[in-house]
């Protein structure tokens, strides 16, 4: 079963920081792409092509992407880490209930689990 690293990015997919750089380093991330799955990461944009914080409306319609993606590749395991809650400045609380739903095949940070 294919393992994949999920990641806070921006869309300008500049991956310098974080977990991003992680992912980059570690996990097939691509440099100038800031959006969905590369190598054996995905990316979940959490900030803009600026560098500025995404609203939370915007992670959620992405969150919700990611999801349908995972659903859809139910062979694979999707390991989430806590996106949003370092450099885009939001609060677990404010980031973690739009994982509600998640499919079996998408592990949380342990303190966001259903």
């Amino acid at each position: 079963m294919t393992s994949v690293f999920v990641f806070g990015s921006n869309l300008a997919g500049f991956h310098g920081a974080g977990s991003a750089k992680e992912a980059l380093k570690k996990h097939g991330a691509l440099w100038g792409c800031g959006i969905g799955r590369q190598g054996d990461s995905y990316a979940i944009p959490t900030k803009n092509a600026k560098l500025q914080p995404m609203t939370l409306e915007h992670i959620a319609f992405h969150i919700k992407d990611f999801l349908e993606y995972a659903k859809a590749h139910e062979d694979t395991v999707f390991n989430v880490v806590k996106i949003g809650c370092g450099l885009a400045g939001y609060t677990e609380k404010q980031i973690a209930p739009m994982f509600k739903g998640a499919p079996s095949n998408v592990n949380l940070p342990k303190d966001w689990q259903r």
